[in-house]
């Protein structure tokens, strides 16, 4: 029986005309929208995990080597994706266009200044986490190649952001299955050589990353500039516009606080990591990485509700924002306990997957055994966070990631795991890593549980980013028309 893959797929997937997200059923829209982000960021985390795959078949050094690598966060593109959300939502093309145009120059001017600082300055940042010696040596000829491809990596972020802004998850999740094809072509060919090409190791792994992702880059700007997806893009609406970016800045400056902090978070407990041993730095980096696609599902819920918020909020319908976070929490948390419990029973299985040295294996799964049963907990807060950010409350989704996981996560893993609270009935009596594990575990479930009361206060109502939006275009024409003397007298009219 022939089977018509393009209906079966229409059926999963639906394009963005096809969606209405200011009006119908919630889980349906959610559904529909997230389903494509989820694809899209277990394709994103496949370029780590091809990374971590064979590196981990390379040497535990160079995978302990790659667990030093840091994200940096890109609040700027939320800021795009709320402003063409709102806007959309409001049905105001004109100025989600606009919006998106800024948006793309000044992130990428921004991943150009990123990427030479990184360049310049990666030895200096990295030389902070005392790894052993050799381990630095290859993590930071890892990120200053990742440093120099930078802007193409903003690049392609940026497009995600604003397609998903304007509706439409489809178009990106389609662009980066092709980019990881060629990614997981070229690692093990990079890394381990073949034929004429040379064994590169860490350095081939950042190669194929940058090389990939710049091709994603590449294809994403040609969309935007085609404006065949909802939202467009165009050289004149992306000259710098002074006003403009300090809007872009109120937005996005806490939302890459935010991404930063979530970062920053899981690298600073890094400086506690790295007083164990090796084993432990590598099922540290083992570990996060399995933390990165089991929380797709989540963290594509949270793209989902800023959306949605976003395009609700331009439509005003605040009633909608508030049943769409609920049912968002609700769900995330039901799917993230069910993965917790699946990762408890299959951890040894999971992280020797990676890497099969029994001291990785121990450590690792001792990891992912003490964050497992509070993965619930992190769906809440991602659901939550995304409708802070949808409603254009990016500072206080910043305030709720850098107080709880920065003031709570960081102090609780240093002094348990050294052992330094001084009461006999603590079950952790001496200095041991599992004080760290500990410490992601008490952070999470204290994180949901601020975000949802803060949420339910209903402060984020007031912030509509639609009400005086007019573009400079805009204005242009609102100046010739004042000033022609035989104006038509049906334009006032309509």
């Amino acid at each position: 029986m022939n089977i018509d893959l393009r209906s079966a797929a229409r059926k999963v997937f639906k394009r963005p005309e096809d969606l209405k997200l200011t009006e119908g059923p919630i889980g349906r829209s959610l559904f529909f929208l997230s389903l494509p982000i989820i694809i899209t960021n277990l394709l994103q985390v496949a370029y780590n995990f091809a990374d971590t795959f064979w590196l981990g078949r390379y040497s535990t050094d160079a995978l302990a080597a790659i667990s030093l690598g840091f994200p940096l966060g890109l609040g700027l593109t939320v800021a795009g994706s709320v402003l063409v959300a709102q806007h959309t939502g409001a049905t105001q093309t004109a100025q989600a266009d606009y919006a998106a145009s800024q948006t793309v120059a000044f992130t990428i001017a921004i991943g150009i200044l990123l990427g030479a600082a990184g360049v310049i300055f990666v030895d200096e940042v990295l030389s902070v986490f005392g790894a052993d010696p050799v381990v630095l040596a290859l993590a930071t000829d890892y990120m200053r190649i990742i440093s120099f491809g930078l802007p193409f990596l903003f690049g392609f972020i940026v497009f995600i952001a604003l397609m998903r802004g304007s509706g439409d998850t489809l178009t990106p999740m389609l662009v980066m299955l092709g980019t990881v094809i060629i990614n997981v072509i070229l690692d093990p060919i990079l890394i381990f050589g073949v034929g004429p090409v040379p064994e590169l190791g860490v350095d081939g792994a950042a190669i194929a990353t940058v090389f990939s992702r710049g091709s994603a880059a590449v294809v994403g700007l040609w969309i935007l500039f085609s404006g065949g997806h909802g939202v467009q893009i165009t050289l004149s609406d992306m000259w710098p516009d002074r006003e403009y970016i300090r809007k872009l800045l109120r937005i996005g400056a806490p939302a890459s606080l935010e991404n930063t902090g979530r970062a920053l978070s899981v690298n600073a407990i890094l400086l506690i990591v790295t007083l164990f041993s090796t084993p432990v730095v590598a099922a540290f980096g083992v570990g996060i990485r399995v933390f990165s696609m089991i929380f797709m599902p989540a963290i594509a819920i949270d793209r989902g509700v800023e959306t949605m918020t976003g395009q609700n909020i331009g439509a005003g319908n605040s009633d909608r924002v508030s049943k769409t976070n609920r049912f968002a929490a609700i769900t995330s948390f039901g799917i993230l306990s069910i993965l917790g419990i699946i990762t408890f029973i299959f951890a040894p299985e999971i992280i020797r997957a990676f890497d099969d040295s029994p001291a990785v294996v121990e450590q690792g799964a001792t990891f992912l055994r003490w964050i497992a049963p509070t993965f619930g907990f992190v769906g809440i807060l991602r659901a939550y966070s995304g409708g802070f950010r949808g409603a254009g409350k990016t500072l206080t989704a910043a305030v709720i990631t850098i107080v709880l996981f920065g003031f709570i996560r960081l102090p609780v893993a240093y002094v348990v795991s050294q052992g330094l609270i001084p009461f006999d009935i603590w079950i952790f009596g001496t200095r041991t890593p599992e004080g760290i594990w500990f410490s992601f575990a008490i952070s999470g479930i204290v994180a949901a549980l601020v975000a949802a009361g803060w949420f339910e206060r209903g402060t984020w109502r007031d912030r509509d980013l639609t009400e005086g939006t007019d573009t400079p275009a805009d204005a242009n024409r609102a100046t010739e028309q004042s000033s022609d003397p035989d104006p038509d007298p049906s334009a006032s009219e309509t």
